[in-house]
């Protein structure tokens, strides 16, 4: 199983960006596919999970801010991120879970900078 992650890069606080996640396997297949995010000198953090059944858990620092959707038809989740803070930079993961075993995709960059 491969998760393909893209979509980082800088942004000035207030701006977007968009992630996307693509899976090798049906994202269907997944019990939880999402992203995490690490900043340095912190910990790695959920910030947003599909779980099956279609729902979808955010951290509380995101919400209202951060959106998760699934592209069924190209097995890929993608993260939107508006009104984005400095504090929202960090290395973002795709994570997915599948079966006993979890997936990790490389990271990407999010930098948010004037």
């Amino acid at each position: 199983v491969q998760l393909q992650a893209s979509g980082g890069g800088l942004v000035q606080p207030g701006g977007s960006l968009r992630l996307s996640c693509a899976a090798s396997e049906n994202i269907f297949s997944f019990v939880t596919i999402g992203w995490y995010r690490q900043a340095p000198g912190k910990q790695r953090e959920l910030v947003a999970v599909i779980r099956s059944g279609g729902y979808t858990d955010y951290a509380d620092s995101v919400k209202g801010r951060f959106t998760l959707s699934g592209d069924i038809g190209r097995d890929m989740v993608h993260l939107k991120m508006n009104s984005l803070k400095p504090e929202d930079t960090a290395v973002y993961y795709c994570h997915g879970y599948r079966g006993s075993n979890a997936y990790w995709g490389q990271g990407t960059q999010v930098t948010v900078s004037s």
